[in-house]
C-alpha cells in the first residue's frame, strides 16, 4: 500500500472516530478537550508536512542545482538603454520555442516537404545562432544594443506523452535532455559574447511533462523543460553577463524599456482549425490573461507564446514558429505549411517594438553539404 493511501485511510478512520464521539451523549468536556487537543496535533503535522512539500521545489533550485536563495528577477539593464553605448537600436528577443527536440519526423510520410532528427536539429540551433547574429549586426545600420533576450517558451523536447512519440523518438529522455543543455549553453555562450549581457527567461510547455494527462499543481516542476531551465541556471550561475530565470507557474513576466511582456507557452489556449490557425484561440484566451493580470496589478503589453507553431505576428500578440517544422500531425489535420522558423524583433527605448523578422533555421536548398557543427 503507498504511503499516500494510508494517510489517507488514517485520516478518513480518526474522521469516523470523531464524528461518532460527538454525537454520543456520553461526550464529557474532559473527552472533548482531548479530541481536540488530538485534532489539533495532527493538524500541526499536516501542516509541517505540507510546507515541506512546498520548499521541496525551492530546496532543489539553491541545494541541488546551486541556484541563489531568493527569487530571481528580471536584469535590471532591461530597464533603460546604457548611457555609454550611444544611440541604440535597443534589445532584441529571439524567441527560442517548440524544438521538440529528440523527435523524428519521416520524410516519406508528409510528401518529402520536411526532415527532422537530431543531427538536423543541431545543425538548425546552430544556424538559428549564426542567421540571427548575421541580420542583426551586418544587415542593421549602428547595430548597437543594450542586451539580448533569449526566451525559452517551452516544447524545447519531444517528450513521451503520447505513445507513438515513445517509441518514434530518437533517443530516452535523459540523454536528450543532457545533450540539448549543452546546445542551447552553447547558443547562449555565443549570445553573451556577442551582446554582453543575456536574460533567458523560462516557461515549460506540454510536451515536456512526466505526467500522461496535463497537471495545474506542481505543472512546472513535473516537466522536463523546467529541469532544463534549472540546469542552464546552475551553468551560468557564475556567469554575470547572464541571468536565467525558470517559472515555477505557467508564465513569467518582465519589462523591456517599459515594454511589458507576458511569457507563456500556449498550450493553455484551446480550439483553432486549419483555417483559423492559432488566432482565435490566442485572442480569446490573451483577453483572459489580460483580465487577470490586470485585476492583480500586472498589465502587459505584448503576450508571447509558441505551441502552435506558427509564426504570427499582431500589434498586441507574439507567436511562435517551430523548429521542427512540419510534420506527420500538421499534415493530417491539412494544416498550412511553413518552414522551420523562431520570431525575432526588437524593442526601443521610445517606440516599443520596431522591428520583426523572422529567423528561417533549414539549410538553403541551394545548399550541398551541411556546415560542419560548431558544438
Amino acid at each position: 500500500m503507498k504511503k499516500s493511501d494510508k494517510d489517507y485511510k488514517k485520516k478518513q478512520r480518526r474522521s469516523d472516530r470523531r464524528k461518532l464521539l460527538l454525537s454520543s451523549d456520553r461526550m464529557t468536556d474532559k473527552d472533548m478537550i482531548h479530541l481536540l487537543n488530538s485534532e489539533i496535533k495532527a493538524l500541526k503535522g499536516e501542516i509541517r508536512n505540507s510546507v515541506a512539500d512546498e520548499m521541496t521545489a525551492a530546496q532543489i533550485k539553491s541545494k541541488i542545482f546551486n541556484i541563489a536563495d531568493g527569487e530571481v528577477e528580471p536584469p535590471k539593464w532591461l530597464l533603460s538603454p546604457k548611457k555609454s553605448s550611444g544611440k541604440t537600436l535597443g534589445i532584441p528577443t529571439i524567441f527560442a520555442s517548440d524544438w521538440h527536440y529528440g523527435e523524428k519526423v519521416f520524410p516519406a510520410q508528409i510528401e518529402f516537404c520536411n526532415d527532422y532528427n537530431l543531427e538536423i536539429a543541431d545543425q538548425r540551433i546552430q544556424n538559428l545562432v549564426n542567421n540571427s547574429i548575421d541580420i542583426l549586426f551586418n544587415h542593421l545600420s549602428n547595430p548597437k544594443y543594450d542586451g539580448l533576450v533569449f526566451p525559452l517558451g517551452g516544447d524545447m523536447f519531444s517528450g513521451d506523452i503520447h505513445e507513438e512519440l515513445a517509441k518514434t523518438n530518437e533517443m530516452p529522455m535523459f540523454p536528450t535532455l543532457l545533450r540539448l543543455t549543452g546546445r542551447i549553453a552553447w547558443a547562449i555562450k555565443i549570445y553573451a559574447d556577442k551582446f554582453g549581457k543575456v536574460f533567458v527567461p523560462v516557461v515549460a510547455g506540454n510536451h515536456g511533462r512526466t505526467t500522461r494527462k496535463p497537471t495545474h499543481k506542481n505543472r512546472a516542476f513535473d516537466n522536463f523543460d523546467w529541469l532544463l531551465g534549472c540546469m542552464l541556471a546552475r551553468e551560468f550561475a557564475n556567469d554575470k553577463r547572464v541571468t536565467v530565470l525558470v517559472s515555477d507557474g505557467t508564465d513569467i513576466n518582465y519589462s523591456i524599456y517599459g515594454h511589458k511582456y507576458l511569457l507563456t507557452h500556449g498550450d493553455q489556449f484551446s480550439g483553432g482549425d486549419s483555417i483559423i490557425g492559432a488566432i482565435g484561440p490566442v485572442t480569446r484566451g490573451d483577453s483572459k490573461k489580460r483580465s487577470r493580470e490586470s485585476q492583480i496589478g500586472r498589465p502587459y503589453d505584448t503576450l508571447i507564446c509558441g505551441h502552435f507553431h506558427q509564426l504570427v505576428v499582431m500589434k498586441k500578440i507574439i507567436i511562435n514558429g517551430s523548429l521542427k517544422g512540419y510534420d506527420e500531425y500538421a499534415y493530417a489535420h491539412n494544416f498550412p505549411f511553413e518552414e522551420p522558423q523562431q520570431a525575432m524583433w526588437l524593442t526601443h527605448p521610445e517606440h516599443g517594438i520596431t522591428f520583426n523578422m523572422p529567423i528561417f533555421t533549414e539549410q538553403s536548398k541551394k545548399t550541398v553539404n551541411h556546415k560542419p557543427l560548431e558544438f
